[in-house]
């Protein structure tokens, strides 16, 4: 896992969501799960597989700003903006909705 944020459905911690050398990963949390919450998509359904995907899931790339408040997140954070994972982890903190994603710190080996 080299890069990886928390998924919060309102305040509560619904899974991870990871970036590696294969792609992307969501993983719900097994309490969530537990909990009965609602998943955090309609394509998204709850499940204890991960779901991998080459490419952003299109939920979350959904959750990155696009037009001109893409434009001032790229200039005020020195962001590259064909870097999905980075965007999601640096300004979908905060989003509107329900969703929001905060960057786990993962250790260098």
């Amino acid at each position: 896992m080299d890069r990886a944020g928390t998924v919060y459905y309102g305040n509560m911690p619904a899974g991870v969501i990871s970036e590696d050398e294969e792609g992307f990963t969501f993983i719900y949390n097994e309490e969530y799960m537990d909990a009965q919450h609602p998943p955090v998509s309609l394509t998204l359904p709850l499940r204890n597989e991960p779901y991998q995907s080459r490419v952003m899931f299109p939920f979350f790339d959904g959750l990155i700003p696009e037009g001109w408040l893409l434009d001032i997140a790229v200039q005020s954070w020195k962001l590259n903006p064909r870097d999905r994972m980075g965007l999601l982890l640096t300004v979908c903190q905060d989003c509107l909705g329900a969703v929001s994603v905060r960057r786990i710190e993962v250790p260098k080996l």
